[in-house]
């Protein structure tokens, strides 16, 4: 079988056929004199013959094509070509089916000559361990060109090429034009899985279908990653997968669909290169793949007359195009073959001007712009229809920029494209819009002949009046009886301005229709005047204002009521204030009190509510000891005031009877229990001795008092005393402090350093940080931990200051 001329591939078995081999081995060795073992190695002798018989064909094939380029580029004949191949075979020790490729390379300077020379390339250092890629691929080109179908094709694109790649199958589908694909040809797959994947409906989302779509290559490291079901996927669900389109010309006629047994890693570019020199492989038969109710190729004569008799029955204006390809065979352009009676060219152009032009010399711009040449470009790649509405067209003439507003519809027939636009009429989208405007507006137009008498109006104004769009128009000098009495004056006005004067004028009315409804109404018109400078026509339109009339009037009331609420505010805000300064007055006296400096400082809450339920108290008592306390009553305005009041008066009235502090905040909760209406606060109360310069000092729920001495600022010991008002009876521990000179105590409310973002120790820390820093004054530092307060609570303060002198 094996000839001096030619050698067949070296083609390693596939895997079942390593397996059955080992079986075959197996079963001669047990029971190699049975007749059953002796019919299977027969069997198996014979699949070898035949295996080897076809791939000394295929190797035979591209001999004879070498031999012919030889006999063509020597000038010689087939037996001196024949011995001419043997003896370089034999002079540079290369197979002689792999020169014979390689020639084949060197005369062709097509794509699989280009993917074998960047293949080689880039493993000369390691070479392939498998057959050389030249001859695998022109192996399965010679079964791919020599077979009768796809399926041929895809039995030898899976053994010539895909197998040393590692695949296990592959399936070749052809495109419809309405988006579905077909099977036209798979290997490697069981029998009944191709029978499940014989057709894929259009919109079904498969690996071919997102190639046929995006017209690029996907990859993928497997099937799950995707998410996409395909052929095949329950028998490798974790195998890798790749869609390359397979078209020619720009036109895809279809997807070659590879599988691998196990997850894929990125590839090489040289085997990307490789798959898509496959692909272009499949296109051939593809392109005369036949399927039920597709249209033959229209590229004919008779088919493309047949398409044209179509498109001038059409009612829109239609362009015939067919592809224009340039000298590689790449699509290049669009020629427009035909257009129809009704085109519309959106530059004015008569349609001899454009019919026969190239698409991108007619509409250069649509390249661009608009987008319309890649939308033609689409459907002619994946026969996938496109249909959009008010798509800008754009042309170019004479350098002017022209533009129209079209619905658009792209389809494939065959090898032939349909594109039909419908260009919108700017004047009827002008009288659509206008006539959207007024019935938005509530605006009713009329026009009244003053010689024939005759007044038109539109649907809209026969709407305002209540009236039945066949009945009769009420002419202007009939308004007034149609109006509210009261409007009369207004109405009689507005029509000597018009008729009379001739000036436009305009006026406002209530208008009475027959259904009892009353509608205000603005009415506007202009005197027409003819050459001669008379009076023959009044134009107009009414506008129902009744929604801005019945707005005009709520806001009339609405200002009407924020005036009183603003006076009732101002009012009460005077009153808190007065009520503010009867309490605290805003210049306090000094304290007269020897060898102490005392001095007090009050922030309200708010601007509307003056009056807060912090409160202060510095008063020298008739047995010479200084009372100092400062408080804080839940709440604020005048109820809180109120309480505060009650609370700082009855401590001022305790004093007197010369009890202690702890003594003072008992009873004074015993008052804010009990007579204030369950009124809740906390305060600090200190009883100064001038002589002694000791402080006895208390605390009922408030913050302990800042002592301040030389350059260091700490708090009072944190006493027990539960907040006034919360029990009946209550006990208060008492301390004292024996104070030396320039000391500073401060007494202060939580609102000078509370914040919403930080805890009160934090707060703290600042404020015995600012108290530090001592002024001049006790009233200069005390406005300067006002200034410097990062509090923002919005909570009234007071603070309270002695410094001992």
């Amino acid at each position: 079988m094996n000839s001096p001329e030619a050698t067949g591939p070296d083609v390693p078995d596939s895997p079942d056929d390593v397996a059955d081999t080992g079986r075959t081995g197996e079963l001669s060795g047990v029971a190699r004199t049975s007749p059953v073992g002796r019919l299977a190695a027969t069997v198996e002798r014979l699949r070898r013959e035949v295996r080897a018989a076809q791939a000394e064909a295929d190797g035979r094939a591209l001999i004879e094509l070498a031999k012919g380029i030889l006999v063509e580029r020597l000038g010689c004949g087939p037996a001196q070509a024949a011995r001419q191949l043997t003896e370089l075979a034999e002079q540079t020790k290369v197979p002689q089916l792999q020169l014979a490729v390689e020639i084949i390379n060197q005369a062709a300077h097509d794509r699989l000559s280009e993917v074998t020379s960047a293949f080689l390339s880039a493993t000369a250092e390691h070479p392939p361990k498998d057959d050389a890629p030249a001859v695998r691929l022109r192996a399965a080109e010679s079964g791919a060109l020599a077979a009768g179908d796809s399926q041929a094709v895809a039995d030898s694109l899976l053994q010539h090429a895909l197998t040393p790649l590692g695949a296990v199958a592959v399936a070749i589908w052809a495109a419809d034009a309405d988006g579905s694909l077909s099977l036209a040809g798979s290997a490697g797959f069981s029998a009944a899985e191709a029978r499940r994947w014989r057709y894929v409906p259009p919109g079904v989302a498969t690996m071919a279908r997102r190639a046929l779509s995006d017209r690029t290559a996907q990859w993928a490291g497997s099937l799950t990653d995707t998410g996409l079901p395909s052929i095949g996927h329950a028998e490798h669900p974790d195998g890798g997968r790749v869609a390359v389109p397979a078209g020619s010309g720009g036109r895809i006629h279809g997807v070659l669909e590879i599988a691998w047994p196990s997850a894929l890693a990125p590839q090489p570019p040289q085997v990307v290169r490789q798959v898509e020199a496959l692909a272009e492989l499949c296109s051939h038969t593809l392109e005369t793949h036949a399927l039920p109710g597709d249209f033959h190729d229209v590229r004919g004569t008779a088919d493309v007359c047949e398409l044209i008799d179509l498109v001038d029955g059409l009612h829109d204006p239609a362009l015939v195009l067919v592809p224009q390809l340039d000298d590689q065979g790449r699509l290049a352009d669009f020629r427009i073959r035909h257009v129809n009676g009704r085109f519309l060219d959106p530059a004015g152009r008569p349609r001899g001007t454009v019919q026969g032009s190239l698409l991108l010399e007619a509409y250069p711009l649509a390249a661009g712009d608009s987008g319309l040449f890649q939308c033609v470009e689409r459907v002619y790649a994946t026969g996938e229809p496109f249909r959009a509405r008010r798509m800008d067209l754009t042309a170019l003439v004479d350098q002017v920029r022209l533009s129209a507003v079209a619905d658009i519809n792209v389809s494939r027939h065959g090898g032939t494209v349909l594109l039909i636009w419908r260009i919108e009429d700017e004047t009827a989208r002008l009288a659509s819009l206008l006539q959207h405007a007024q019935r938005l507006g509530r605006i009713g137009g009329f026009e009244e002949n003053l010689l024939t008498g005759e007044t038109i109006w539109n649907e809209t104004l026969f709407d305002l009046y209540g009236r039945s769009p066949s009945g009769t128009p009420v002419p202007l000098e009939e308004l007034a009886a149609h109006a509210h009495p009261d409007d009369a004056v207004a109405i009689g006005r507005f029509l000597r301005t018009v008729l009379h004067h001739r000036r436009p004028a305009s006026a406002a009315f209530r208008l009475q229709r027959p259904d009892g409804v009353t509608r205000h109404i603005r009415v506007v018109a202009e005197p027409v005047l003819d050459a001669d400078d008379r009076l023959f026509a009044v134009r107009g339109a009414y506008q129902d204002i009744s929604a801005q009339h019945w707005t005009e009037v709520a806001l009339a009331v609405t200002r009407d009521q924020l005036a009183h609420t603003e006076q009732q505010a101002h009012e009460r805000n005077r009153l808190t204030l007065q009520l503010q300064h009867a309490i605290m007055p805003p210049a306090q006296a000094p304290l007269r009190a020897p060898g102490l400096d005392v001095a007090v400082r009050y922030r309200p809450a708010e601007t509307e509510q003056l009056v807060g339920g912090d409160w202060y108290d510095a008063v020298v008592l008739s047995s010479g000891l200084v009372l100092l306390c400062v408080g804080d009553v839940a709440g604020h305005g005048i109820e809180a005031a109120t309480s505060m009041v009650v609370l700082r008066n009855a401590l001022r009235g305790l004093a007197v009877t010369g009890a202690g502090p702890g003594q003072l905040l008992s009873w004074l909760n015993i008052v804010a229990h009990h007579l204030t209406g369950g009124v809740t606060a906390t305060a600090v109360c200190g009883i100064y001795d001038p002589r002694r310069r000791v402080l006895r000092w208390a605390r009922a729920g408030h913050l302990p008092p800042v002592l301040v001495r030389d350059t260091d600022a700490n708090p009072l010991p944190l006493l027990k005393g539960i907040l006034l008002g919360a029990v009946p009876e209550a006990t208060f521990e008492e301390d004292e402090v024996q104070l030396d000179v320039h000391d500073t105590l401060l007494m202060y409310t939580d609102g000078l350093i509370e914040r919403r973002d930080r805890s009160v120790e934090v707060s703290l820390r600042q404020l015995l940080n600012a108290a530090r820093t001592t002024s001049g004054t006790l009233d200069h530092q005390l406005d300067r931990l006002l200034t410097y307060s990062r509090s923002d609570t919005d909570d009234d303060t007071c603070i309270v200051g002695i410094r001992v002198e």
